[in-house]
Order: structure tokens, then sequence, then C-alpha cells
């Protein structure tokens, strides 16, 4: 026998052999936590929250010409993003309830290839009501994989790493909301928009084989025995209540603000610069996104209240400034900077909060954040009409004193006080 085979260690028992020595089964297949950040499945997720956001939103720069083509008005033609948030307010809690035992990423890459196929329909359908349905199907495709990819994102990662693991996989956000809809918008008025959202077909397959290469499997969650975990149990949990308030109030004061920044900036007589105006906001959100992901797991909390600050000084400076570009620009990155980390703070704390709920709490989450997209985008417009664009910023600063008294509230559970174990 050769040192090599000594060397060598025993294979195991098969199956059988294991039944007869009266060995415990082997455990189901779960890879090991690695050591550092698996940074090519992280940015495999990343692409998939990045296109799933770019998509929602891509009509908006496109409605002149989607409406032409399918014979209907622009305010129609607008409902395709209205649709695409229902389909994902509708169906992410229950799906994410019934796909619990799924294995990860055969779930993942059925939804983003269901993605695919309805931005294809939506690219080619010549008929309204179609259109509107493949963004429906696109809405519920993308609140599937939005409700699991933070628990996929902290599964990969060792503990002492896992809010940086969500901070990664959760950048698509802040990126398709900063540099992606212009970048679509540009491109959907170059190409046509068919085009454009045949890009985003072409780049989901891309992502597939990404996917395939690069993302570890994870086993969905064992069946348990007794009653399925439901939403009112994840309710019940300390804590989670608050992190879903917060993530709701602070969400509908961006977004109320963020949709009709283009307006608001025209009556600054600073309309000429929007794309510079967003183009800062996307860089100060990548620094937030990178300052979270670095003090994430030591300083949740002490994050939550700076970001909230951060916007609220920020809607304040853009009410009572405004007639300054330097102070608007400063207000703006503020504003990023705050925002940025947002995603991956929110996403945590209801992980955290949630424990074994932590499902059904993500799902929730999403759902409500969803929700807040579209109230902001009814609420602003309301407030466009009534009181003008100057009533817009001061919305922020008056949403955001209840989240900051919640988050200073929420000192035990929620956004606890003490630091995250590592």
């Amino acid at each position: 026998m050769s040192s090599t085979d000594l060397n060598r260690e025993p294979s195991p028992a098969p199956d059988d052999a294991r039944q007869h020595t009266g060995a415990p089964p082997r455990p189901p297949s779960v890879p090991p936590r690695p050591q550092k950040l698996p940074l090519a499945a992280l940015l495999a997720l990343a692409t998939a929250v990045f296109l799933t956001s770019l998509t929602e939103t891509l009509p908006a720069g496109l409605l002149p010409a989607m409406s032409a083509d399918l014979h209907v008005s622009e305010a129609a033609t607008g409902q395709t993003v209205t649709v695409y948030a229902l389909g994902t307010v509708l169906t992410a809690i229950p799906l994410a309830a019934a796909t619990a035992g799924v294995r990860r990423r055969p779930l993942l890459l059925s939804a983003m290839a269901g993605f695919a196929v309805a931005n294809t329909v939506t690219a080619l359908s010549p008929y309204y009501p179609l259109t509107m349905a493949a963004r429906f199907a696109a809405g519920v495709a993308a609140g599937l994989v939005w409700t699991l990819l933070a628990g996929y994102a902290r599964r990969m990662a060792p503990v002492h790493l896992q809010g940086r693991a969500i901070a990664v996989a959760m950048a698509g956000i802040p990126v398709a909301l900063s540099f992606g809809v212009p970048a679509g918008s540009f491109v959907g008025k170059a190409i046509g928009w068919q085009a454009a959202f045949l890009l985003m077909t072409g780049l989901t397959l891309v992502l597939l084989g990404w996917i395939l290469a690069a993302v570890p499997d994870q086993p969905g969650h064992p069946a348990q025995k007794g009653p399925s975990p439901s939403m009112a149990r994840a309710l019940d949990v300390p804590g989670v209540a608050p992190v879903l308030f917060v993530t709701f109030v602070f969400v509908l004061a961006h977004t109320i603000l963020y949709t009709y920044v283009s307006p608001f900036l025209d009556h600054l007589a600073m309309g000429g610069r929007t794309d510079l105006v967003l183009l800062l906001f996307g860089a100060a959100s990548l620094l937030g996104i990178w300052a979270v992901g670095t003090l994430i797991n030591r300083r949740l909390r002490a994050l939550m209240i700076a970001g909230t600050w951060l916007i609220a000084v920020a809607g304040t400076a853009l009410a009572l400034l405004s007639g300054t570009p330097a102070a608007v620009y400063a207000a703006v990155a503020l504003w990023g900077l705050g925002w940025g980390g947002a995603p991956t703070l929110l996403q945590t704390a209801a992980g955290d909060a949630g424990g074994e709920q932590a499902d059904a709490a993500q799902a929730m989450l999403v759902t409500l954040w969803n929700v807040a997209m579209a109230g902001g985008g009814v609420a602003g417009g309301l407030l466009l009409d009534a009181f003008g664009t100057g009533a817009l910023p001061w919305s922020v600063p008056i949403l955001l004193v209840p989240v900051l008294a919640v988050v200073l509230g929420a000192r035990t559970h929620g956004f606890p006080a003490r630091p995250r174990a590592s």
C-alpha cells in the first residue's frame, strides 16, 4: 500500500451500508459557510435586484412612445408602473409562504426566467391588455425574487459578515433608482422602447447563466409540525411591527419627493440639470451603501438614526434653501447618503427581529415597500395639485418625525441598542 493510500481519507459509507451499521442518515446537503464574502454570488443577486427594480420604473421615461404604439393615453400607459407594483403587493406574501420549502437556487432561476418571459411579451405586445398582463406577471416574479434574496445572501456569508452580504446583494435598488432609470430612458429614446425591454430580457438570460455558475444552492426551510408560519405570527414577534412601520413611512417619505423631483427642479429653474442631480444622488447613495456595509454589524441602530436625520435635514434644506443651486446639490448629496443604505438596514433589521419568522417578516417588508412606492406617487401627485411643488420637500421631515421616534423607542427589539452578535 502506498503512502498516498495511507493518507487518503476513507470514502463515506453508502446509504445502504449506513443503514446496516445503524449510522444516522446524512442531513440534507447544505453548502458550508465560506469564511469570506462570496462576491461573485452576491453580485449576481445584486444584479437580479437591479434588473427587477429598474424594470419597475422603466416605462416612466418611455411614456410617449409606448402610448403611441399601444394606442392609449400617456396616463393609461403610466399604469404599467402601477400594475407591476400591484403584482408584487398582491402575491409576495402568499408566494413566500407557498415556496418556503423550495430549494433557493431553482426558485431564483424560475422567478428570473419568468421575469424574462414577461419582459419579452411586454416588448412584443401590440395590445394594451396583454401588455398590462405581462407587466403584472413581471411584478409577481420580481416580488418573489425580492422576498428570498436577503435571506439567501445571509445564508451564504459567515455570521460576522451577514450585514455586509446583504449590503452587496441589495445595492441594486439604489443603483437602479439613481443610475438605471436615466440610463434606461436614454436607451429607450435612442433605440426604441421595445428594444429597451428586450435588453432587459437579454441581460436576464446572461444573469441566469451567472447564477448557475456562481451562486450556491441552499435548501428551503424544512416543513414544520403544527401550524404553518403566518404573517400574524410574525407580527407577534417583538420588533417586527416597528421595523415594518419604519419601512413603510420611510419609503413613503422618500418616494413622494423622488417621484416628482423633475417638476420640483423645473420649478427651481434647474430642470436642465436633472440628470446631474440624479447622478449626484446616485454617487452619494453608493457612498451610503459602502458605509452601511462596513458598519452594519456593529452600528445598525446608529446608522438607521443617522440615515433618517440626513434625509430629514435634506428635505428641510430643499424647502428652505431651494433658491440656491449649491444648497440644492448639498441637500441632494445628504439625501442620497441617507437613502443608499436604507434597503440593507431595513432588510437586516427585519431578518434579525423576525428570527424563525424572518421569511414572513421579509415578505411583509417587500409588500409594504411597494405599497409605499405606489402610495408615494399618489400622495405626491395630490400634494403637487393642491399646494404646488413647494409642498413636496416639507413632506419629508414631517413624515420622518414619527420614523425617528419609533427607531429611538425600539431600542430593545427592532433597532436594538446593543450590537449584533458576530
